[in-house]
């Protein structure tokens, strides 16, 4: 019985090329969106009731409207649609605001939006991206 020593260049290839591979899937799993990931989301209203009608803009430059199926977040793109979910209930809003600032959230959705799955005060929601819209 013949014993076969390997040489460290193809064992160093192998690994090299292991690496890179796995390196690669590491990237394109990054890369893609992933199917639903979890947020601490609060809701926002009008400080006062005339507040909204007379000059509250959101960072979209569009008028905020508490009754509109709308949310606040940080870096997703103006005009992305998400689908929220919270106990078994779900909505789907439209990002026009940037926000939340408070530490530890994630999401601000409108009182309509909040109402809608039940969220009063903070809450821990699923959050599904259906469509992000590209930058122009």
């Amino acid at each position: 019985m013949q014993v076969r020593i390997l040489s460290d260049a193809p064992l160093k290839e192998t690994i090299m090329k292991l690496l890179a591979t796995a390196l690669a899937a590491v990237f394109l799993f990054a890369a893609t969106e992933s199917q639903a990931s979890t947020m601490r989301a609060s809701w926002y209203d009008c400080a006062t009731p005339g507040q909204c009608s007379k000059s509250k803009r959101t960072a979209s430059g569009e008028r905020f409207n508490p009754n509109a199926l709308t949310a606040a977040h940080k870096s997703l793109p103006f005009g992305t649609k998400i689908r929220v979910t919270h106990k078994g209930r779900s909505v789907i809003v439209r990002i026009n605001d940037r926000g939340p600032y408070a530490r530890g959230r994630n999401l601000d959705l409108s009182r309509s939006a909040a109402r809608k799955i039940g969220c009063k005060g903070v809450c821990v929601v699923q959050v599904e991206v259906l469509s992000k819209r590209r930058k122009a």
